[in-house]
């Protein structure tokens, strides 16, 4: 089975993440990208509390100039507790920078109740772009299983086919629900995934960060100093630059060109002792399963860097 994506001219999309620098770049190309139209945004528990991450959210749509519907996801995974990660976004899960007060609040409904919303007044079908645990995602598919013909496609940021970085066989953002990752996977929703065999390879580099800094504008200026710390974390690891996981997901609908792809039957690991949270890819088309998901296993990386400092020149002009 070959799974396809018949991408209309201009791509509605919902943004779910846990912002989180490279969330908030993936945000910010979503943002400039001419391809996206940006129908909602929701947070989801991950990087650091859903108080912590809703509140990031909303600072950086104030910073990026993003007015669509904002609603906060669920206080924790579906049956595990919440995890964080302090060690790499900081205690805030967005430490660096000064960003601005939110100029909104979130509205009063669920993130899986303003995705509905979304999906059942939308002409044409939405494509959801989650680049944190796939929470929001699997309760809006539980609560509705009658739009799901309405997304056109999940484009998410999570797993790993040969490799995690949490544990030596999970990603984070699917350990911390592999639930939740299961219910997705296991949908019939066509899946592109880019999991930690892409994004790894698509580093931005101390020259790329400079090559941001120097367009001079007051995002420019801020994604720089995320870039910079995001790679001191990476730089401790052995990062030869910073991987700007979560961009990948938004790059991959913007500019498919830059990347190869494998079609493959991904399933979730939820119960083992070593190995909970592993995304387990028939890499090989072992079995007789058909193909779920659209792994993407390379990209070209400079073309990758480029795109990313085109992004930050539509936020305007400035001093470099």
């Amino acid at each position: 089975m070959s799974i396809h994506w018949n991408l209309p001219a201009r791509i509605p999309v919902l943004l779910d993440g846990d912002p989180g620098h490279d969330d908030a770049m993936a945000w910010m190309l979503a943002k400039a990208s001419p391809a996206l139209d940006i129908r909602g945004i929701t947070s989801v528990c991950g990087n650091q509390t859903i108080e912590k991450t809703t509140y990031n959210a909303l600072r950086v749509m104030t910073l990026l100039g993003i007015h669509a519907p904002m609603a906060k996801g669920r206080p924790g995974p579906l049956v595990a507790e919440p995890m964080a990660a302090p060690s790499v976004h900081g205690e805030s899960g967005l430490d660096g920078p000064a960003l601005p007060e939110p100029d909104r609040e979130p509205l009063s409904c669920s993130a899986a109740e303003l995705m509905a919303k979304v999906l059942a007044e939308s002409k044409e079908p939405v494509y959801l772009v989650p680049t944190g645990p796939l929470t929001n995602v699997a309760s809006l598919l539980l609560s509705h299983p009658e739009l799901k013909e309405k997304i056109g496609g999940i484009s998410l940021m999570g797993g790993g086919i040969s490799h995690g970085n949490w544990t030596p066989a999970a990603e984070f953002n699917i350990l911390v629900d592999p639930e939740a990752a299961d219910i997705v996977f296991r949908s019939g929703v066509p899946i592109t995934m880019a999991g930690l065999d892409v994004t790894e390879k698509a580093l931005i580099f101390p020259e790329d960060f400079e090559r941001v800094r120097s367009v001079g504008n007051p995002v420019a200026l801020i994604v720089a100093e995320w870039l910079a710390f995001f790679y001191r974390f990476h730089r401790e690891k052995g990062y030869a630059g910073a991987p700007v996981h979560d961009a990948v997901a938004v790059a991959a609908l913007v500019a498919p060109e830059l990347f190869t792809v494998e079609e493959m039957h991904v399933d979730i690991e939820v119960a083992g002792d070593y190995t909970r949270g592993a995304t387990v890819g028939d890499r090989y088309h072992i079995t007789a399963a058909a193909p779920n998901a659209r792994v993407i296993t390379g990209v070209d990386r400079d073309g990758f860097a480029d795109l990313l400092v085109a992004a930050v020149k539509t936020y305007g002009e400035g001093q470099a």
